[in-house]
């Protein structure tokens, strides 16, 4: 292992990295102009207090945080891997519980999210996470929304001036003073006799709603009307 890889382990140099990119994702929303779309899908939610699973794809994680419009906290799962801790990180910056993944064996208890869901709290999932392959659902968000009753709300953003990073899942970094756009899916609903050979059905209407919400994002950017 390198030098420069061993210091971005390192949990110090990670915490001090990850305040730098709090202020900087900050920094975006204050500089940027913000609009929501479909906001009334998760918005009916919110209001009666109901849970729901919310689903976006790991690249989009910088400009997660931006769709949460409620006080009460969100919970995401999050890789035990060191770029699983550094993302964590970052989002006790603003306030999001982190539920920890096994990066090794990628078996997850799933009695804490039953748990959080239970308690009418909300619960966030890329599906295409911790490790690809790049914007394809896995059934893990499949098995949680069926054996929970709780739906699934896509959402997808798009910004005006951004580049993307040359990882796995083309991390998107959205620049300062961009337009942005946040479209919220209406809810998907999972059914309780799902068969297992139906489930790969369902990964493909999720995987093509979340590409419809961010497809949606992108092309309202420069539409005055919004």
């Amino acid at each position: 292992m390198s030098i420069r890889k061993k210091l971005l382990k390192h949990f110090i140099v990670q915490q001090l990295l990850a305040f730098i990119a709090f202020i900087y994702i900050v920094f975006v929303k204050i500089t940027s102009n913000i609009k929501y779309e479909n906001i009334d899908s998760p918005k009916k939610y919110w209001q009666n207090k109901k849970p729901f699973i919310l689903a976006f794809w790991h690249g989009q994680l910088m400009t997660f945080s931006y769709t949460w419009k409620i006080n009460k906290k969100l919970n995401i799962l999050a890789s035990s891997h060191s770029d699983g801790r550094f993302g964590a990180s970052i989002a006790r910056y603003f306030k999001v519980n982190n539920i920890p993944i096994s990066s090794d064996s990628n078996n997850l208890s799933l009695r804490p999210i039953f748990k959080i869901l239970n308690s009418n709290n909300y619960i966030a999932i890329t599906p295409d996470g911790p490790r690809g392959p790049k914007e394809k659902v896995s059934e893990g968000i499949i098995k949680i929304a069926k054996i929970s009753k709780v739906p699934i709300i896509p959402v997808g953003f798009g910004s005006s001036k951004n580049f993307c990073l040359k990882s796995w899942d083309s991390f998107l970094i959205t620049l300062p003073f961009s337009k942005c756009r946040i479209v919220w899916g209406d809810s998907i609903t999972i059914p309780e006799n799902l068969e297992d050979q139906e489930i790969a059905t369902y990964k493909k209407i999720i995987e093509e709603k979340i590409n419809e919400c961010v497809k949606k994002a992108k092309e309202n950017l420069y539409d005055k009307s919004l």
